[in-house]
């Protein structure tokens, strides 16, 4: 049964048959290629929207009540609330995430009086790092966006989701989740300026090409308060520049300026974080001139730099993620791998000749488990649409 088919069932099972008034609507998850923890920082990153995402079918409802259901976390059943009275409830869980973006929509000053009945169904998994929170945002502002005829841009709807992960769920996310999800494009990655959101779509060829996301299966837990943590040490050293420097963001210094002015960083912890910052936002735009020139190995040099810089001036990788990325290193069909999202866990993104997929998922995986004592799980994913409607033909 595709997801289509698992969504239509579902929503009679909990909602009755409305079959006549379903729409469905699709938000991909995303990986970044390289350019990680620059985004807060007024850098660049280079994300691409992919095949794998969260799907929603959804009717109207004729009075001011929305009611969700998840197939990914069916054991909470369907959570319900009214328009003209949202919060944030812990106990919600996942439905805090939708929940947020009706409330911006509401803040934003779009009339919204009659509710929704809802099933989402995804098959990005949980806790890789691959955006599944970003992408149910996305996924409901389509919904809205299309069920009301706002004519809202999906750049605008970026903004919407990350402003309901930022106030509405508490957590300080920068913009290139929902933005690469809102915007992603097929077979092509997008250059983004966090700062400006000044983009550049680049082609990304995958003839004899495959993109395989590497979950380490390992529990994220430290993610959120370390996240936090860089974000401040990020800020402090910032503030040291900016006796002798006028800066905006740490990313606006090439690495040969951050090198004449690292000293006025006092705490070596924070002049470390700003390094990588630095070099990590130039890799990337580096990256984006390799790709158009076809120089796939140069690009695999540049992610295992982004890696050990995430490692060692960072200090975001860990164990696990280290024994993945190395182990893929090894393999002779591996053209890069890095770790890809917040760190501590997660997934690695690698770059792998087709024709030694399978050889790299076995050798890889199983000298990762030997190490680790975890069972890697591997994703291969194309490169995809943005977060849109589904057309008849598509259900």
């Amino acid at each position: 049964m595709d997801m289509i088919d698992m969504l239509r069932t579902a929503f009679h099972q909990q909602f009755g048959d409305k079959e006549e008034e379903l729409r469905y609507f699709f938000a991909p998850g995303r990986v970044n290629l390289i350019g990680e923890h620059t985004d807060y920082n007024g850098g660049h990153v280079f994300p691409c929207a992919l095949t794998l995402g969260t799907y929603a079918a959804c009717a109207k409802r004729s009075d001011g009540r929305v009611r969700m259901y998840s197939l990914n976390f069916d054991g909470d059943g369907v959570k319900e609330f009214d328009l003209f009275e949202i919060a944030y409830l812990e106990s919600d869980g996942w439905a805090n995430y939708p929940k947020g973006v009706f409330h911006q929509f509401i803040e934003a000053g779009m009339k919204i009086e009659e509710g929704f009945d809802i099933v989402y169904g995804g098959n990005i998994p949980n806790g890789a790092g691959l955006s599944s929170s970003a992408s149910i945002e996305l996924v409901t502002a389509v919904c809205i966006n299309e069920w009301h005829s706002f004519g809202v841009s999906n750049a605008r709807l970026a903004l919407l989701s990350q402003r309901a992960e930022n106030e509405f769920i508490g957590v300080n996310c920068g913009i290139m989740d929902q933005f690469s999800i809102a915007l992603g494009k097929e077979d092509h990655a997008i250059l983004l300026n966090c700062d400006t959101l000044d983009f550049q779509y680049s082609p990304f060829r995958q003839e004899g090409l495959a993109l395989v996301i590497a979950n380490t299966n390992k529990k994220r837990t430290l993610a959120d308060s370390k996240y936090n943590e860089r974000r401040s040490e990020c800020q402090s050293a910032l503030n040291d520049l900016r006796e002798e420097i006028d800066l905006a963001h740490l990313c606006e210094l090439t690495a040969d300026e951050f090198a004449e002015h690292a000293h006025l960083i006092q705490d070596e912890t924070c002049r470390k974080r700003a390094r990588h910052v630095v070099t990590e936002n130039e890799r990337t735009i580096k990256a984006v001139k390799f790709l158009k020139d076809d120089k796939m190995e140069e690009i695999g040099a540049l992610m295992k730099a982004s890696h050990l810089s995430l490692k060692n001036d960072y200090e975001v990788t860990g164990f696990e993620l280290d024994t993945l990325a190395e182990a893929a290193w090894l393999h002779p069909g591996t053209i890069g791998s890095r770790m890809t999202g917040a760190g501590f866990g997660g997934c690695t993104i690698n770059i792998v000749k087709e024709k030694q997929l399978a050889s790299f998922i076995k050798e890889t995986g199983s000298i990762y488990q030997e190490k680790t004592g975890i069972q890697a799980s591997f994703y291969t994913a194309g490169i995809g649409g943005g977060a849109r409607e589904l057309t008849k033909e598509e259900v």
